[in-house]
């Protein structure tokens, strides 16, 4: 124990006292707390041209849940998925139309994969001097630290013109599989006395391919694993302009700040369980319910555990079936429906089908148990995150890359609404918050206490 830990007791229950608001406060001043009104709607802050989600149409003037959509620059997500996967990797091919708006041609498409796998390479010595010095097994702070050193090896870091910032994003695109991945193997080769495997990246590879690649000891994959993988980096790389990590980077960008701060700004953002750290809870959580559950195929039993879930009896007892449920959407995620085929396929391949099982039979009953209890009922099903941790750990991919792995996608979005914030706005995003504060008179120290 720290020997000022009693006095940090003391601190925040001073902290407690002084900074809570009363709730009742936010409906008197009509404000809108974390930018959603009543319903769970986002307030509007901005506009975009990059992406768009739909989860409700309005019908005789009333808004009516519809099952979720997804576009990418004007395309549906799922139409684009069908497009590539049984033909090539999708990755640089959905980078490119995120970033310029248009879907390339072959010319078009080789030049920009050669530019990406051109750009797969760290500074001499970075690697050593930086990744490996002082691993630790939160890889999105070594992902975070390294994206700002790389800032220092810019000599036109500070320059926010569009054509210097997109290269810029085009590097740290290229270069963060790399980044994580090699933060990985320094934190289990020093922290965990593991074996230290550092392979370079092949010109000739997907994103996916490399990033499995490089993270295995002996290089292998099948193509299926990559396929699925890339898959969900496509599935993962933007997702209508509102998530929490988005907004930090519009908003960071709005300051004028350079694009590696920008970068860093949305990674701490994106690392907060919250956000991109869910999929890791979904895992923990299957985790416990097949360690609990004798009978897997046992619908009653599943609900039950799904019960004390929710009561906050079992689990971490935060009262969450995680992987369900959205912010935007309530019928379905799109990206959800276009994984789960993918999904058994995998699961197929490596033996799963008893868990791929219980993951569908958790889909299906987890929103009933969840209408069940709840008093406002609007709609709930799996997300995303449900299936994309079950993937990660077929691939064999460590818990601490899973939150990373959503990074490596996620930074194509990121850049996309940098650059457009970069053209479009010319002020500061700077919110105003309502003060509370009662008015005091100062008091001399001798009258204090």
């Amino acid at each position: 124990m720290k020997k000022n830990d009693g006095y940090l007791a003391e601190y925040a229950a001073l902290c407690r006292q002084a900074d809570r608001i009363d709730l009742k406060l936010f409906d008197e001043y009509g404000v809108q707390r974390g930018l959603r009104d009543k319903n769970g709607n986002g307030v509007v802050s901005g506009l975009t041209n990059i992406s768009k989600i739909e989860s409700f149409r309005m019908e005789n003037g009333q808004k009516v849940p519809c099952e979720g959509r997804l576009w990418y620059r004007g395309y549906d997500c799922i139409e684009l998925v069908q497009g590539f996967r049984s033909r090539r990797y999708g990755f640089e091919e959905i980078t490119y139309l995120l970033l310029f708006g248009e879907l390339p041609d072959e010319a078009q498409l080789k030049q920009f994969k050669d530019m990406i796998a051109s750009r797969r390479t760290l500074p001499t010595n970075f690697t050593r001097d930086v990744i490996m010095k002082a691993p630790s097994g939160d890889i999105m702070n070594s992902l975070t630290r390294s994206v700002l050193t790389l800032a220092s090896y810019d000599k036109n870091c500070c320059d926010t013109s569009v054509e210097n910032v997109l290269d810029q994003c085009i590097g740290l695109i290229s270069v963060f599989p790399m980044l994580a991945v090699y933060g990985y193997h320094a934190y289990n080769h020093f922290v965990n006395d593991d074996s230290m495997y550092i392979h370079r990246p092949q010109k000739k590879l997907s994103t996916a391919e490399n990033l499995l690649m490089m993270l295995r000891p002996d290089k292998k994959y099948t193509e299926l694993e990559a396929k699925v993988l890339d898959i969900a980096l496509v599935l993962h790389m933007e997702h209508g302009g509102g998530n929490n990590s988005t907004f930090t980077t519009r908003v960071t960008t709005s300051s004028g700040s350079d694009t590696y701060s920008v970068v860093a700004a949305a990674l701490s953002s994106l690392k907060g369980p919250k956000h991109g750290g869910a999929n890791i809870k979904v895992v923990e959580m299957m985790r416990d319910i097949e360690a609990n559950v004798s009978d897997w195929t046992d619908e009653e039993a599943v609900r039950a555990y799904l019960k004390r879930i929710l009561n906050k009896e079992v689990f971490d007892k935060k009262g969450l079936i995680y992987g369900m449920g959205h912010a935007v959407y309530s019928l379905s995620d799109p990206r959800a429906r276009v994984f789960k085929g993918f999904v058994e396929q995998l699961a197929t391949a490596k033996g799963r089908e008893k868990d791929f099982a219980l993951y569908s039979m958790i889909e299906r009953l987890a929103p009933q148990v969840i209408a069940e209890k709840s008093r406002i009922y609007k709609g709930v099903s799996a997300n995303v995150d449900f299936y994309s941790g079950f993937v990660y750990s077929m691939l064999e991919i460590p818990l601490e890359l899973y939150t990373p792995i959503f990074a490596i996608a996620r930074i194509v979005g990121w850049s996309a609404h940098r650059i457009e914030e970069l053209i479009n706005m010319d002020k500061i995003i700077r919110p105003a918050y309502k003060s509370v504060m009662e008015e005091r008179n100062y008091i001399p120290m001798e009258d204090r206490g």
